[in-house]
This record gives structure tokens, sequence and C-alpha cells, in this order.
């Protein structure tokens, strides 16, 4: 079996360099944690959330899944978004897809991989509702980027229709939902203009995350 040791030996020398850097970080650490963000996010390795917003650990509360997809049936995402909001008290969602992503190109493009074909029905399901738009796209890559897009803004609005997030927003808690995408070729991040900070903002957030993509 291969060796992992090259891996202890670099979280030494990290471990090292922060507390150097920062003394008295890991105590601060231990302490708590009191992110204001809760991060959804995709599985890939190339977007790792914390660096791509140059955030400390302790600073970001992650969700990852494939294709950054969020489910009503989802424990997992659920709890995570439930103990976000209710625990932490976090100020901000952020779901944030990127360009290139593996799972919506296989949703695209109908490809079938395996137990993974059940969760990307869900991306599916965002193609065959604007199909128009991504057929606007211009197919290829520019569709598979389109439809990253739009899943992103329908996965957005799972968000603010769950009970948690309703439930937040009827007390009167400060949270706002948004929806990102990430560019592997630059590491910038783009604003896709959904932002909804209650129920009466929902509608018309997603209204004009669609039609900035469709104009």
């Amino acid at each position: 079996m291969p060796d992992l040791f090259h891996l202890f030996d670099r979280n030494r020398v990290w471990a090292t360099r922060i507390a150097q850097e920062q003394p008295g970080f890991f105590e601060t650490l231990v302490a708590q944690q009191t992110p204001g963000y809760c991060w959804i996010g995709c599985s890939d390795s190339r977007v790792p959330a914390n660096e791509i917003v140059d955030l400390l650990p302790g600073e970001l509360f992650v969700h990852r899944n494939v294709a950054n997809v969020v489910v009503h049936t989802d424990l997992n995402c659920l709890s995570v978004i439930e103990y976000a909001v209710d625990a932490l008290k976090v100020r901000h969602i952020i779901v944030c897809g990127h360009y290139g992503c593996g799972g919506v190109r296989a949703a695209h493009d109908n490809l079938k991989i395996g137990l993974i074909d059940n969760w990307l029905r869900h991306v599916q399901d965002v193609r065959h509702k604007h199909a128009a738009i991504v057929e606007r796209a211009g197919g290829g890559e520019a569709a598979v980027d389109r439809l990253s897009e739009l899943n992103v803004i329908e996965q957005a609005m799972n968000v603010c229709e769950t009970t948690i997030v309703q439930d937040a927003w009827d007390r009167g808690q400060d949270l706002t939902v948004h929806g990102w995408i990430y560019s592997l070729s630059d590491g910038r991040l783009r604003d896709l203009g959904f932002r909804a900070s209650d129920n009466a903002e929902v509608g018309p957030a997603f209204g004009r995350a669609i039609a900035a993509l469709d104009g």
C-alpha cells in the first residue's frame, strides 16, 4: 500500500506556519466556531471553498456535493443548513457552482455513469425546465456552462424554500441567500444576481437572475 506520510509532513509545515503567523489561532479555533457564512458548493477538488474566498478555518461553514444540489429529501444538506441557520446564526448562505462542472456536463449530455445518475436527475430537471435558455446558449461547453448557472439559481431557490430558511425569515432573522458561480479558468467568482433576504424577495430575485442569463 502506498504511504501518505507526505501529507502528514505537509500538515506539520502548515500548522507550524499558521502558529507562527497567527499566534493563538488554534486556541481560538478550539474554543468555538463563529462563521458568518454557509457555503453550499460542488465536491470538485478544484473548487476549495475556503481558499477561493480567502477565509481561514472557522470562518466558513461548508457543505459540498456533486453539482451543488439542494434537495428537500437530502437530510445531510438540510442538517447542515439547519445547524448553520439555527445554531451558528450565519447571516449568509451561498450556493456556488462552477464552470466546467463534470456533474452538470453529465446531466446535460445524458451520460450514464452509475449510481450518481439518480442524483444528477435533479440537474436534468433544471435542464428540462429551462430547455429553451440552454439551447439559446449555442451548444457545447457554452450550453453546459449556462446549465451550471441555471442550476445555481434553482438550487438557491430551493434553499429559500426550505422550512429552515422560511422559519428564520418569519422570526425576523438576518439571513440572505446568494447564487454565485466560480470560473476555473481565472479563479474569479461571479454573482449571478440571485439575492434574497426575506420571502417577498425570493420570486423577484429568481426572475431577475433568470432574465439576466437570457437577456
